[in-house]
């Protein structure tokens, strides 16, 4: 049997550091995955010096195709294989769809759809056999609709959907699937969705590694959906129980400001 690790894909910033900190922290080995590889480095070395393996350090863009394999690839000359898989890579843009840059919003759904899926089956099998799990990084946005960020909030709602789905498929295989959905977060994030502003109302606001805490400890205690701070969870049962008309008002109001503070910025 090849050495189990955690492949975290994202790890260069935000939520995917404090992840990588935690799972490395409770004594597991660990491949980090993203485009900035210096970051992932330096990662690595602060990990080696807590007195864990140094992480193996692969360079991916998760928005080509042909990511997953060479992500595999890697994984096999290491002699590894995942007991967990971490999908944390994502990010969004803030604008009216049909303004933004097309190719730009497509390589959302590259990298928040098509590549979380194709890793989260990727290694179905040896995450069965080490007893692991998926824990796809989502967001509050999964439960609304999106007016002002069309696509990303689509892109949301697959990855709850999707990891709903797996959770029920997967668990006789004694494979456990999470999906964290924090609320705003500030991160890197923002700053390439256009967002010039706050993320978020304060009361909704968590840092990172509040956010990477409570998703780790959800997934490792098995739960289906974590989503972090009361404020939060209150939106998301708002969200399913008030009419569609209203939420989408509420959401296209907040992008909507986002957007023209965006567009003064630049102007």
């Amino acid at each position: 049997m090849m050495k189990p690790i955690t492949l975290i894909t994202g790890a260069s910033s935000g939520i995917g550091v404090e992840l990588a900190r935690i799972f490395a922290r409770n004594g597991f080995a660990l491949a980090l995955t993203a485009r900035r590889v210096e970051r992932l480095n330096a990662l690595a070395d602060e990990i080696e010096k807590m007195g864990q393996p140094r992480p193996l350090v692969i360079s991916a863009d998760l928005a080509l195709s042909g990511a997953t394999r060479g992500i595999a690839d890697a994984l096999n000359a290491a002699g590894v294989e995942p007991q967990y898989v971490v999908n944390n890579a994502g990010f969004g843009l803030v604008g009216q769809a049909s303004s933004l840059d097309r190719a730009e919003q497509l390589q959302i759904i590259d990298v928040n759809v098509r590549a979380l899926t194709e890793l989260s089956l990727a290694f179905v099998d040896s995450i069965a056999r080490h007893e692991g799990g998926i824990l796809n990084v989502g967001s509050v946005a999964g439960f609304l609709p999106g007016p002002g960020s069309a696509v990303y909030y689509a892109s949301k709602a697959y990855v709850l959907s999707f990891s709903e789905a797996l959770y029920a498929e997967l668990r006789e295989r004694g494979v456990r699937v999470t999906v964290l959905c924090p609320g705003p977060v500030p991160t890197e994030f923002a700053e390439r969705a256009g967002v010039k502003d706050k993320m978020g109302p304060r009361l909704l606001t968590q840092t990172a590694t509040e956010v990477a805490e409570a998703g780790y400890r959800g997934f490792m205690e098995g739960h289906r959906v974590v989503v972090p701070g009361f404020a939060n969870r209150l939106v998301m049962v708002l969200a399913r129980i008030l009419p569609r008309r209203i939420v989408l008002g509420l959401v296209g109001r907040r992008q909507r400001r986002r957007t023209s503070a965006a567009e003064n910025s630049a102007g």
